[in-house]
């Protein structure tokens, strides 16, 4: 059976503010694969993702995300697509001034949710998700960095959606949270979703193998490491 794509990119050039900062990306990402983009600041990583959640525009070229094709993605569209894939940062973004349930629920009514009993029990169900069932009214700065980031990621999983974009997102954390964060977005690519991971920490990648894609010198290329099981 052949792999299905979520998300298919053919020469496509990504510009950040007029600035050509990559060239001629070709890429596919299938469901239910863990890949992780590397390079150094300023490399692109974080233009490419704002490019596939539609923050940049495409100009040229071809790009499928989630079955849309961002080259004629319309701005009214632009909320659609979001609901396909879920992001998280580097500093969580989580709204300071509301409980985890509130910020959780904030996210739902953006995206169209109405029904109080529905949104409830997909509250609860991304709290366990994320093992984090009894934290829903505490404050965010009541959590640790690493709490908080679990909470960023149930956030992300509200919508279900088929594509989790993390950009950097154990960039703030220790080594052992870090792990942590990354076993729980391993775990969310073998339920079927993928998963693309924009990071420096290359100590990852022994312990949690996955494709590996690098941008340099204006391109994005494959790594070939040999991951240690």
């Amino acid at each position: 059976m052949e792999a299905e794509s979520i998300i298919k990119l053919i020469n496509i050039p990504v510009y950040q503010k007029n600035v050509l900062v990559l060239s001629e990306v070709s890429l596919q990402i299938n469901k239910g694969e863990f890949v992780y983009l590397i390079g150094k600041t300023g490399s692109g990583k974080s233009s490419l993702l704002k490019m596939l959640y539609a923050d940049i525009p495409v100009l040229e070229g071809e790009a499928e995300v989630a079955g849309f094709n961002l080259a004629k993605l319309k701005r009214k569209d632009i909320p659609y697509l979001r609901r396909k894939l879920g992001v998280v940062f580097q500093d969580f973004q989580l709204l300071t001034d509301r409980t985890i349930n509130e910020n959780l629920l904030f996210v739902m009514k953006a995206t169209g949710w109405k029904d109080k009993e529905a949104m409830k029990d997909r509250l609860d169900d991304v709290l366990v998700k994320v093992g984090l069932v009894t934290k829903g009214n505490k404050m965010p700065n009541q959590l640790s960095g690493g709490e908080q980031q679990r909470i960023a990621i149930a956030r992300a999983l509200v919508n279900d959606p088929e594509i989790i974009l993390a950009d950097e997102p154990t960039g703030n954390l220790d080594p052992e949270t870090s792990a942590g964060i990354l076993r729980l977005l391993k775990e969310i690519s073998d339920s079927g979703r993928a998963v693309l991971m924009a990071t420096h920490n290359y100590t990852l990648f022994e312990k949690f193998p996955g494709r590996i894609l690098k941008c340099e010198h204006g391109r994005v290329t494959p790594l070939e490491v040999e991951a240690s099981e």
